[in-house]
Parts: C-alpha cells; sequence; structure tokens
C-alpha cells in the first residue's frame, strides 16, 4: 500500500469529469461555527495539488466566518456514477491574493459582476433588489475589466487525513485511509466498511 493520496485522487477525479454528468468538481464542504454548530454546502473544486484544495467564495459569507483564524474543515466528493466518495480533513488558509486575482480573471463576466452585486448570506428582501444590484454592477464596469472585490477570495483545505471508499456489492465497502504523519508523508491503511 504505498500509492501517493494526491496520485490516486487525480486518477479518481479524472475518471469522474468523463462519468459525471454535472460539476464533476462539487463537493460538500463542512464547518463549524463557534457555538460548535455544524454547517454543511457545496462548493466547487478549483484547484488542486499536494498544498491542498481549492475553492472560491465571498469572505464575509457565512463560510468563510467559519473558516477563520485556525479553522479546520471537511470536503466530500461523492460521485454517484462511479460509486465512489473521498473525505478529506484538514486546517484551512486563504490562497494568496495573486491566486485570487488570477482565478477571478479567469471566471466569466457575469459571474464576475455577480461577485460585486450578492452580499453573500445575508438577508434578501426580494429577488427584484439583487438585480438591480447586478445591473448597477454591470454599468459601473462597463467598457473596462472586472477587479476582484476586497471581500472575495479562495481557501485551502490542507489534507491530513484523505479517506477513498469504493462502493462494494452487499455492502462490503472498500476504505482506504491515509493519514499525514509528522515528517510530512503518510501512513496508509484499510477500514471496516
Amino acid at each position: 500500500m504505498a500509492d501517493d493520496p494526491f496520485a490516486l485522487f487525480d486518477r479518481w477525479f479524472a475518471e469522474a469529469r468523463t462519468s459525471e454528468p454535472n460539476d464533476s468538481n462539487a463537493m460538500a464542504l463542512a464547518t463549524v461555527d463557534s457555538t460548535g454548530q455544524p454547517s454543511v454546502r457545496m462548493v466547487l473544486l478549483k484547484g488542486h495539488d499536494p498544498r491542498g484544495f481549492v475553492f472560491y467564495t465571498n469572505r464575509e459569507s457565512r463560510k468563510a466566518q467559519e473558516l477563520g483564524e485556525g479553522s479546520k474543515a471537511a470536503l466530500l466528493f461523492h460521485w454517484k456514477s462511479l460509486r465512489r466518495q473521498i473525505r478529506i480533513e484538514g486546517p484551512v488558509t486563504r490562497v494568496s491574493d495573486a491566486e485570487s486575482d488570477a482565478y477571478f480573471a479567469s471566471r466569466g463576466r457575469d459571474s464576475q459582476l455577480g461577485a460585486w452585486a450578492s452580499d453573500q448570506s445575508r438577508p434578501l428582501d426580494a429577488r427584484e433588489t439583487f438585480e438591480a444590484r447586478f445591473e448597477a454592477m454591470r454599468t459601473r464596469f462597463e467598457g473596462g475589466d472586472v477587479p476582484r472585490p476586497p471581500h472575495w477570495g479562495g481557501y485551502r483545505v490542507a489534507p491530513v487525513r484523505i479517506e477513498f471508499w469504493l462502493d462494494r456489492e452487499h455492502r462490503l465497502h472498500e476504505r482506504r485511509v491515509f493519514t499525514k504523519t509528522s515528517q510530512g508523508g503518510w501512513d496508509e491503511g484499510l477500514l471496516f466498511p
């Protein structure tokens, strides 16, 4: 059992990209607030390497508030078409401004404008309010580039534990778990289903 968990992730992710009908990069993000109340929502994986798994959001949103200083999070990929899932746990850090700027510049213009128009997770009195704010941003940035809002950026979950789950008949599933060692390597083992 000497597989690198990132190489295994890359193999499974490549297969998911060809078999999943929608959003093969969708992952559940679980966080906890200051009172211990858990919360989970779907986000999209926008980058990964041995440093971790990256997603982007409004940094004033509920999830961002729960991803404060010293926080940890869990991710879950579930690819029903492959009958597989991957669980990832670890500490969270913000990605650099340069990384956030580069990703923001790659987004479609309407998505960029939406990032300016939305007060994500805050109460909204009517859909028309949001649509009017979106149109105001369209006018504001007409004829020019849309810069990244100062309240928008990326987060990286640096894994300390990665579990690969494979569905088997009669619920005799296969579970491989990788745990990061204090030397920076990985221990690998199996878990009962």
